[in-house]
């Protein structure tokens, strides 16, 4: 009975830490939403010699129906010093045709196409992207997925963040507004769960990154081995933002969020992607098992028995108030990414809010079910570590 009531105890003692952690989250990422996000900066003054020059590598795998949109805002950016290098896999893609119709519409901008990549390991998108980056002519070097929408001065916004101890400028990842309720719950979980953990990770010193939109200096990369030191991992963008940090570099997130405007989804495939993300953290970072407790439903179970053990509050009731105000300051948190009201209903914002934080533990659970994982045309099996090794079907 001892035992089992210094259990008790315990846990309760971990209730009211996981209060404090997760509150301490919320509160850091509203505010840093709220004082960083959206901000309008000053326009690029320096001499022409002076500006930074930046290669934008562009990995293409086929076409979406906003492919062509998307691709387009890159030709359009207010920025005097850049290339375009776009890069496809295979001569058949239907993608090549988007490109050099895009080169024939703006001869003016430098960009070139690479079509068949190198293959230099496991990792797809860096195979795709090895003649663009050998070829690649300034020293800053911006990777960027084919989904992402820019404005038209999102990459001074980028250069102006690259100051002279700052060696990676990362977007947050957002979605942009699209038709849809798959639309809108891909949308909740980048406005809510999603940067709560990814701001309040960078903020304490993690080094938190996604390569949907990542500026570094090719230099830096080039100390590390390039771009093919990384093709031994899926999760490419979380090992070269390593590389640059264990030179001693520091990171900064960009002002405007990297919007995600893909033209294809769906509620399954967004919860296909969410198990491949968390099999990826699994396998790099141990202490994503206690990923579960840190979602809404589960913590306020935990933190409401907590309470009820210490304080001898209803559990339920606690739980029910400690659940409506998650809710509350997550919608606080989504227009704060937003930069105003969603383009949804506050009852879509509800329903999509409660199917996610419904989904978070049968994802995780999903994730831990089976090691390998599919993405882009191949099937790989993960190691511990972050490296893995292609499933060829025989």
């Amino acid at each position: 009975m001892a035992a089992l009531e210094l259990a008790m105890q315990g846990l309760a003692v971990f209730g009211l830490l996981l209060f404090v952690v997760l509150w301490l989250m919320h509160l850091m990422s509203i505010i840093y939403v709220r004082l960083h996000l959206h901000r309008k900066r000053a326009e690029v003054k320096q001499p022409f010699s002076q500006i930074s020059g930046v290669s934008l590598l562009k990995p293409l795998k086929g076409v979406d129906p906003n492919l062509v949109s998307n691709l387009e805002t890159f030709f359009t950016l207010d920025y005097p010093k850049y290339e375009i290098l776009l890069c496809v896999q295979d001569q058949d893609d239907p993608a090549v045709d988007v490109c050099k119709k895009l080169l024939g519409k703006y001869p003016g901008v430098d960009a070139r196409l690479f079509i068949g990549g190198r293959k230099v390991g496991i990792n797809p998108k860096i195979n795709n992207l090895m003649p663009g980056y050998e070829s690649a002519k300034y020293n800053l070097v911006w990777i960027c997925d084919s989904g992402i929408r820019v404005k038209s001065d999102t990459l001074t916004d980028l250069t102006n963040q690259m100051t002279e101890k700052v060696g990676l400028v990362h977007g947050l990842p957002y979605v942009a507004d699209r038709q849809g309720f798959a639309a809108t719950l891909e949308q909740v979980y980048f406005g809510t769960s999603h940067p709560r953990s990814y701001i309040s990770a960078n903020v304490t010193g993690i080094k938190c990154v996604t390569g949907m939109s990542c500026l570094m200096r090719k230099d830096v990369l080039d100390q590390a081995g390039g771009l093919v030191s990384f093709a031994q991992y899926i999760a490419e963008d979380y090992f070269m933002a390593k590389a640059i940090a264990d030179r001693g570099w520091r990171f900064s997130m960009a002002t405007q969020v990297a919007l995600q405007n893909s033209g294809s989804y769906s509620i399954a495939q967004f919860q296909s992607r969410m198990i491949r993300w968390t099999k990826l953290r699994i396998n790099m970072l141990p202490g994503t098992v206690l990923e579960p407790v840190s979602e809404c439903f589960l913590a306020s179970l935990i933190i409401g028995w907590a309470a009820h053990y210490i304080f001898r509050w209803d559990m339920m009731v606690f739980f029910m108030c400690h659940c409506l105000a998650w809710f509350i300051s997550d919608y606080i948190q989504l227009t704060g990414v937003q930069g105003g009201a969603p383009c949804f209903s506050k009852l879509d914002f509800a329903v999509a809010w409660f199917i996610r934080e419904s989904m978070a533990v049968q994802i995780f659970l999903s994730a831990l079910w089976d090691p390998t994982i599919s993405w882009r045309t191949g099937r790989y099996r993960l190691r511990c570590g972050g490296t893995a090794e292609e499933v060829l079907d025989v």
